[in-house]
């Protein structure tokens, strides 16, 4: 057995066990309805089935050697990662629109924008998957191969830009979403004629959180992206293991960032499984600009 393999097989592991909790408290839930979690749901379950991929992988390669399910499996990862930043660029989105158009955020045109967000997002993703299995690949053309077989350079750098375009237009939209945050603290403090220590930790808080999930999807992703573009399919595997398994730790850590750190479904998990709280209780759930 290759470590590595061991290594992203367990990596699945706990994707998987994660995102299933995340997407069975939300489905639960009827109180979690609202456009914040239908994105969370949306992430934790490419994050699922990216998890679910890396199982199956492990188990075809050692179990099924065939180069037809290698094609459904590399393809099926494809879909489920794309899916997952596909999300994520959702989210962060509905964050600037939650901040920009706070007025009418909870409205049926909120709601309508986030549904066909997600759906052009796991169209694409889907198509992105399906382009080896019908017939972008290197199974008979071994030049043509990229770092990530059967891939081919062609389409890992396809998959690499996309990825660049994705980070660079968050990255904008987060220093949007910093200047606004900022600019409603220093209105608050105009209107009450100081700043006070609560309105600056807030600020500085939420400012920090930004600056830690952006930074943890690029340190996450761009070490993979960047090695598929320069990488050459010479090169020792070992570099394209090195540079894969951060990039699953992306959908390991999502759940922590996007669903576990939340007030809403902490509540929810212990009504699944304590029932510490009265599984009807109401209550409003943040908006996204809460961070």
């Amino acid at each position: 057995l290759n470590p590595w393999d061991v290594m992203l097989c367990v990596s699945g592991t706990a994707i998987a066990c994660e995102n299933a909790l995340v997407v069975a408290i939300i489905c639960y839930s009827p109180a979690l309805r609202t456009p914040m979690f239908v994105l969370v749901g949306s992430l934790a379950t490419a994050d699922l089935l990216a998890g679910l991929g890396l199982i199956l992988n492990f188990v075809f390669q050692y179990v099924i050697r065939s180069e037809t399910v290698s094609l459904l499996t590399v393809g099926f990862l494809v879909a489920s990662f794309a899916a997952s930043v596909s999300s994520l660029l959702a989210i962060t989105v509905d964050r600037y629109l939650s901040l920009y158009n706070a007025l009418t955020y909870y409205s049926e045109r909120t709601v309508l924008c986030i549904h066909t967000m997600l759906a052009g997002a796991w169209g694409v993703s889907l198509c992105l998957g399906l382009l080896p299995v019908l017939g972008w690949n290197c199974l008979h053309d071994r030049t043509a191969c990229s770092v990530v077989r059967p891939l081919t350079k062609s389409n890992v750098t396809l998959l690499s830009a996309s990825f660049f375009l994705i980070f660079l237009i968050m990255l904008h939209l987060y220093i949007e979403i910093c200047k606004i945050v900022c600019r409603h603290a220093h209105q608050i403090a105009l209107q009450q004629h100081f700043l006070t220590a609560s309105h600056y930790v807030a600020t500085k808080k939420g400012v920090s959180t930004l600056a830690i999930i952006l930074g943890t999807f690029g340190a996450s992703w761009l070490p993979f992206a960047i090695y598929c573009v320069v990488g050459d399919p010479d090169y020792p595997s070992v570099y394209t293991y090195a540079t894969l398994l951060p990039a699953t730790y992306n959908s390991m850590i999502n759940p922590i960032i996007y669903a576990y750190r939340n007030q809403e479904i902490q509540r929810s998990m212990w009504v699944l499984f304590c029932g510490c709280f009265q599984a009807k209780v109401s209550f409003r759930s943040r908006s996204p600009s809460d961070v």
